[in-house]
């Protein structure tokens, strides 16, 4: 008897999406497209719902503190969530909606089935890259993800923030004062490249169609030509 994780396998099969990344460049683009296509969203992207101009299709948090501080934005999410069972349990429960993944012991660096775990890989959107190849989706396309950060410290140390959130679509992204993880930009690379070698050896692709993007790992495209904006 498959399991209700088993049972997502590549509903998507043969399909394209698209994962909104949380970068302020979300600000600067036409998001008109993105009521008509599948997507994949991420951590307090609910802080854009009505300003973005849209609802996402799936949703993945895997920080614990992200998770500590939406615990009811998250449960108010009305579509299927992907939380990281070794972050979210002491805060979330599995629900018609909510699918815990095993994050405390992935098997690989990009995991292809998801019931066997999901690689953090130092940032959400490669959990949503895993997700997405997992659902079966041929062709994925990234926006918001820029790929710099305005930050002090060492990668993966917890900071304050001070006043307004620079790196994020919303000044209150983390706000005044809230907890945040530094940045792994070298590891969040490795987990990319992991990403792109997986989606290729299965005839796949992922495309960055970031405006300004800094992260040089994937295939890059103009998202006005994608999507015709």
């Amino acid at each position: 008897m498959p399991t209700r994780l088993q049972l997502l396998k590549d509903r998507h099969a043969g399909e394209r999406c698209v994962i909104v990344a949380n970068g302020p460049s979300l600000n600067k683009m036409d998001l008109s497209f993105l009521p008509d296509e599948t997507s994949i969203a991420m951590n307090k992207i609910f802080l854009g719902f009505e300003s973005l101009g849209f609802y996402p299709n799936y949703y993945v948090a895997v920080n614990r503190k992200v998770i500590e501080q939406s615990v009811d934005q998250i449960n108010a999410i009305n579509c299927v969530k992907f939380i990281s069972n070794f972050n979210g349990q002491s805060y979330l429960t599995e629900s018609g909606l909510t699918y815990f993944v095993n994050t405390a012991n992935p098997p690989a660096r990009f995991c292809t089935d998801l019931s066997q775990g999901m690689h953090e890989g130092w940032t959400v959107t490669h959990a949503a890259l895993q997700i997405a190849y997992y659902l079966g989706f041929v062709e994925v396309i990234i926006i918001g993800m820029d790929h710099r950060f305005e930050f002090h410290g060492r990668p993966n140390e917890a900071q304050k923030m001070i006043g307004s959130d620079p790196n994020h679509f919303h000044p209150d992204y983390f706000a005044d004062g809230q907890l945040w993880d530094n940045p792994d930009l070298e590891h969040s690379e490795e987990s990319y490249r992991a990403a792109r070698k997986a989606y290729e050896a299965d005839g796949r692709r992922i495309i960055d169609a970031t405006v300004n993007g800094a992260c040089e790992i994937f295939e890059k495209a103009d998202y006005r030509q994608i999507f015709g904006v």
